[in-house]
């Protein structure tokens, strides 16, 4: 079963109106290969706090906050913004 890529209502309006589309859909495929096993350099971290069970993938100023359903296998996208926006 191959890994599938979904986007909340939030993050595919960033998608719509930025052009960072393409680097956005290569850091997630990247950390679905690094799950799978590959030996692949990924800037993701675990969340805290009221984010605890999402991780985010720093690229550059964008960050994306996203949870991962294994049993599933699911990704959801939850938030992409700028690294002063996408906490709030």
């Amino acid at each position: 079963m191959k890994w599938e890529i979904s986007y909340s209502h939030d993050a595919g309006k960033f998608l719509d109106k930025e052009s960072f589309h393409r680097q956005i859909k290569n850091e997630l495929i990247n950390f679905l290969k690094r799950i799978e096993g590959e030996n692949i350099n990924v800037d993701v971290k675990k969340l805290k706090g009221s984010w605890k069970g999402f991780y985010r993938i720093r690229k550059g100023k964008i960050r994306i906050i996203f949870s991962v359903d294994y049993e599933n296998k699911i990704l959801f996208v939850n938030k992409i913004d700028f690294r002063g926006d996408v906490y709030k």
